[in-house]
This record gives C-alpha cells, sequence and structure tokens, in this order.
C-alpha cells in the first residue's frame, strides 16, 4: 500500500516507521521549505514493545522521503493524518480537495465533535483512531519514545465500513493489537481532559518529563482529572461506558498517585514516554490545557485545580 503521513511530527514518524517497516511504500508531506530543515533521514531511539523483550530497543537512522505538494491526482491508498488538534481544521481544510482516491485516518487528540472537527473532509473516506504511542523529538533531534503493541480504533455513528476495514487490517498486519472503542468521542475526550491533567501539572514544573518521581505533583494531576470528568459528562459522554478509563481518577489519589510515580519512574516504557516530554516550550500542552478550561467555563463546569495552574499555560511558553 502506498501511504502519505501528513506532516512529520511524532505520531506520524512512529506509525510511518512501523508501516514501512512492515513493507508497505511511506512518505511524509511536510509544509513548503519544511524538507530541506527535516533533512532526509529520521534518528530513532525507540522501545518497540511488538517485539520480544530482547528486541525491543531500536537505534537506528532511517531514510524518509518527504514531498512538499500534494496533487488532487496522487495515488496513495492512505493519508494519515496525525496532527495536533488544534492544527485539525486546518489540515482537513488542506487535505479536502486532495483526498483523491484514498482513505484518511484521523489519528490524534480531538476535542470538538469527530464529524465537526475534520470539516470538509468527506465522510464516506475517513477512518478513525487513537494511537496509543508517545515520545518526542530530543534537542540533538532523536526521536524518542514507546511504540505500544496495540492501536485504538472507533466510529461515529455507524459500523466500520469497507474502507475503514482495510484500515484496521493494515495496522493488523504491522503487528499491532486492534482495541475497538465502541464510543469512540468518549474515548477521545476522556483522553484530552486525562492529557489537560497531566500537562497542567507538567507545566507548572517544566514539562511533562519533570513529572518523573513527583508524586505530591502526580496526586494533583488526578485530582484535576477528577475535576474535569462532569465536563466530558456534561458534553453528552455516558460514564458508564467508560469505567476502566475513568477509574484512576475515581480511586483515592492518595493510593493512587505513589503507584503512578513508581510506575513512570521503573517501567522502562511509561518512563520513556514520558522522559520524552521535555521541552519546556511546547505549544500543544499549552494548547490541550487552554482548550479544555475554556470549555470547562463555557459549561460552567468548575475546574478550581487546572484555573490555578492557568498561569502556567495561558502565555506562549519560555522563550
Amino acid at each position: 500500500m502506498k501511504i502519505l503521513m501528513f506532516g512529520r511530527g511524532v505520531i506520524a514518524t512512529f506509525y510511518g516507521w512501523a508501516l514501512h517497516e512492515a513493507g508497505h511504500e511511506v512518505e511524509f508531506y511536510v509544509r513548503p521549505g519544511r524538507a530541506a530543515t527535516y533533512g532526509n533521514a529520521v534518528d530513532l531511539d525507540l522501545l518497540d514493545l511488538r517485539r520480544p523483550a530482547k528486541t525491543r530497543r531500536v537505534v537506528r537512522t532511517w531514510p524518509v522521503r518527504l514531498r512538499e505538494e500534494l496533487p488532487p491526482g496522487h495515488d496513495y491508498d492512505l493519508i494519515v493524518l496525525s496532527v495536533p488538534h488544534h492544527r485539525l481544521p486546518e489540515a482537513a481544510s488542506f487535505l479536502a480537495p486532495r483526498v483523491g482516491d484514498a482513505t484518511v485516518l484521523v489519528l490524534g487528540n480531538i476535542w470538538s465533535d469527530p464529524l465537526d472537527a475534520i470539516g470538509p473532509l468527506p465522510r464516506d473516506r475517513v477512518a478513525w483512531g487513537l494511537p496509543l504511542a508517545g515520545g518526542g523529538f530530543g534537542d540533538d533531534g532523536v526521536l524518542r519514545g514507546t511504540v505500544m503493541p496495540a492501536v485504538a480504533f472507533g466510529t461515529v455513528g455507524r459500523p466500520p465500513t469497507a474502507r475503514e476495514q482495510a484500515v484496521r487490517q493494515v495496522f493488523r498486519q504491522a503487528g499491532f493489537r486492534l482495541r475497538e472503542q465502541p464510543d469512540l468521542t468518549g474515548s477521545l475526550w476522556i483522553h484530552f481532559v486525562s492529557d489537560a491533567a497531566l500537562h497542567s501539572q507538567g507545566l507548572r514544573l517544566g514539562s511533562l518529563a519533570d513529572l518523573i518521581g513527583q508524586t505530591d505533583a502526580l496526586r494533583e494531576a488526578l485530582l484535576t482529572g477528577r475535576e474535569l470528568l462532569p465536563l466530558v459528562r456534561a458534553r453528552g459522554i455516558d460514564m458508564r461506558r467508560h469505567r476502566m478509563a475513568v477509574l484512576p481518577f475515581r480511586l483515592p489519589a492518595r493510593l493512587v498517585a505513589p503507584a503512578f510515580s513508581w510506575l513512570i519512574t521503573h517501567f522502562t516504557p511509561a518512563r520513556v514516554n514520558f522522559a520524552a516530554h521535555s521541552d519546556p516550550a511546547a505549544a500543544e500542552p499549552r494548547e490541550i490545557c487552554r482548550d479544555t478550561l475554556s470549555e470547562a467555563r463555557r459549561w460552567g463546569v468548575p475546574a478550581p485545580r487546572l484555573e490555578a495552574a492557568e498561569p502556567h499555560f495561558a502565555g506562549r511558553g519560555p522563550a
């Protein structure tokens, strides 16, 4: 299959590499002028949990193909659209007249209604997923993080189409387990407020990486997440369908926080994931926190802990 990863961000690169390793032809679309900045290779230092323990660490330079234009008459079979949530409308508008005969997999955080988020993209060409991988590019340009053995998929308002089933098969053949989300919108929004809770406390200290070993800050993140669950409920999500996802926020934080702290300190995949988010100037954590707080205010849902952290995400970040 010929696959285009839209952008060369963290998630696009993780899954682009995995799909390339599975034998697919993978290219990246980047903004005009960015190809020279990125270069023709990516340095990887990953934990790939699809592999046996002895071969999980992947350290290599991966040659990549970048392109700065996308004509409507292209021959891609699949376009993977994985961009920060605040850039999704712009990306969808750009892609809409350029979809061709491809299926577009929207893979990432979404905070608005999913169908609204994709704007003019043709609904019958869109598949939906939630990445279960994380990491970041270091100051040295190396992409570090963890590729989890599963990828989450779901649908919006109908059973999976033939196109969506074909996308699932691509990832299954690449060695991923598929995790179906019966209520995809709810899963996306709970994931989003969970990120807001963690980032709000990470930004107090500098970045998500600085939460490693910080039990008190993690306790505050759990309590922040607990305060944000009513916002998800107010937006129409039946929380009974997501009992396991919200359980860490509902259990006593004084018990969960030490366990969570131990996990991200001593469990290598979790530690690698957190440690890779070390950029105190990253835009996305601030956008996630700002948009979550804005929505809480719009719905009249109290979020005192997120409001208390607002000075740490209200601005553009360190110069």
